[in-house]
């Protein structure tokens, strides 16, 4: 594969994440839905497929779909089961029940952490097929020495969520499926777990020039982590690239990406929806879900990644794209963060501490009132920077242990008081003498030149007062003498 350049080319991406929804049961019968069974223990006749069985729909499922359909702010409509008709080890009654043309969820839109917004084209449920393991080979069904058939998964709830294609990079990509799991997870309808397979994404590439018509897209099939979708568009955009570039045709395909080799290989030639044959399931009715109904899962929804990322930059007098907001609320932090601010904390210091010094397990323990308390000491100068954070860590132990700690209380156990100002200046006079060659260049240099050496004379300093004296006072303290203040 060459390198060339993709400047001058758009990327267009659509993805269908496929995510098995959180019931107890499958779709149309009574076995189990679970993770990590034994091969073949969660089966029945209806997994299996056996003459005679009939599907029974599960009430659950198609709530969690609703609740899908509403987070994406999709008109949820009546909708009808199809046949779907393909033949694959897998897929023990050689069909698989899923919605086609009446999908349950229509139209809608996902809004990224940047603020930009991805339509939602429909979400419609359907049956997981079970797995196929190949032996031998490249694990791929050609070449293999034999393959083994688990049917626990069969049967298992999808719901196949089909975004527009709207997105123009592996990075937005990434966003996006990150997003839609927060989501997923948030509203209980999933717990997206993409290493069990629970969230699998098929990601749809093409490349164009801007204005030009859509090209000719390529599916590349179950991409199972972010970063391998990231890298599957990456390499898939750059192979398109490559052969329009050389005066070929794409082709129309299914491929398959291939984590070691960091390559997507050709499958079989993308079929189109006549293919499957689909016609209108028999054994069920269509699903008509009442009014009442849906506005009772309406108000149930907890609030979206989105709404809290208002919610908390709006607390913060920040935007809600901001890093630091947008982080705040992908660690689950941004009620610490609202609850601090409303205590009366600095926003700023508060989101700071969030952001750098609480990625850590139990941090979601503490209070806002403790957070706000130990942020007030800071900005008033009872502890320095690098004091406060030596704090939070034990205030975040002491959560874990089921207390809630006492800032001043630490502080004081740990000596940390605040320096007086003569005793800041002895240590920088100290400094100063001991480092006459560093200071004259401190002196005459340029800003560049200043913020190296102004490193080495606050860690000399910090050491000085072992780590009493607060960085941003030194610094200022530094540069005034510097300038004959």
């Amino acid at each position: 594969m060459n390198t060339t350049s993709t400047s001058g080319w758009e990327t267009v991406i659509g993805l269908e994440v496929h995510a098995e929804l959180a019931t107890r049961t499958k779709l149309f019968s009574s076995a189990r839905n679970h993770f990590g069974s034994e091969p073949n223990t969660n089966i029945d006749p209806v997994s299996l497929g056996l003459p005679g069985s009939l599907p029974v729909l599960n009430r659950k499922a198609v709530e969690l779909a609703i609740r899908v359909g509403l987070a994406l702010h999709c008109e949820i409509r009546p909708s009808v089961f199809a046949r779907k008709n393909y033949f694959y080890p897998d897929m023990p009654k050689d069909f698989q029940i899923s919605q086609y043309d009446q999908p349950i969820d229509l139209g809608g839109w996902l809004e990224l952490p940047t603020g930009k917004r991805i339509g939602i084209t429909r979400a419609h449920l359907e049956e997981d097929t079970g797995k196929n393991t190949h032996v031998g080979g490249s694990g791929r069904i050609g070449g293999a020495e034999y393959s083994l058939i688990d049917y626990n998964r069969a049967g298992v709830p999808l719901l196949e969520i089909v975004s527009e294609p709207d997105i123009r990079s592996a990075d937005e990509a990434k966003a996006y499926v990150e997003e839609l799991r927060s989501i997923l997870v948030a509203i209980g309808a999933s717990d997206g777990k993409m290493e069990e397979g629970s969230l699998r994404v098929d990601c749809n590439v093409s490349v164009r020039r801007p204005g030009e018509p859509f090209g000719t897209r390529c599916e590349i099939k179950n991409v199972n982590s972010l970063r391998s979708l990231g890298r599957a568009v990456e390499y898939e955009t750059r192979r398109q690239i490559d052969l329009i570039e050389a005066g070929e045709k794409i082709r129309q395909e299914t491929r398959h990406w291939d984590e070691q080799a960091g390559r997507t290989t050709a499958g079989r030639s993308k079929e189109n929806s006549e293919d499957y044959r689909y016609f209108p399931e028999p054994d069920l009715v269509p699903v008509v879900p009442e009014a009442a109904w849906i506005e009772e899962i309406r108000a149930a929804l907890p609030l979206l990644p989105a709404d809290r990322r208002h919610r908390l930059a709006a607390a913060a007098g920040l935007v809600h794209t901001d890093q630091p907001v947008i982080v705040a609320v992908q660690r689950g932090l941004d009620g610490l963060a609202i609850d601090a601010i409303d205590a009366g904390a600095d926003a700023t210091r508060v989101l700071t501490h969030v952001e750098h010094n609480l990625a850590v397990d139990g941090a979601e323990l503490l209070t806002g009132a403790v957070l706000a308390e130990l942020v007030g000491m800071e900005m008033g100068g009872a502890l320095t920077a690098t004091q406060a954070k030596t704090v939070l860590a034990e205030l975040v132990e002491a959560a874990r242990a089921g207390a809630q700690g006492d800032p001043a209380a630490i502080a004081k156990a740990k000596g940390f008081e605040a320096m007086d100002d003569s005793a800041i200046d002895g240590a920088i006079a100290e400094v100063i003498a001991a480092s006459s060659d560093e200071w004259e260049r401190f002196k005459v240099g340029d800003a560049k030149e200043r913020g190296k050496l102004t490193g080495f004379f606050v860690g000399r300093i910090m050491k000085a007062t072992k780590g009493k004296a607060d960085g941003k006072v030194v610094t200022a303290k530094l540069n005034a003498l510097a300038d004959g203040g």
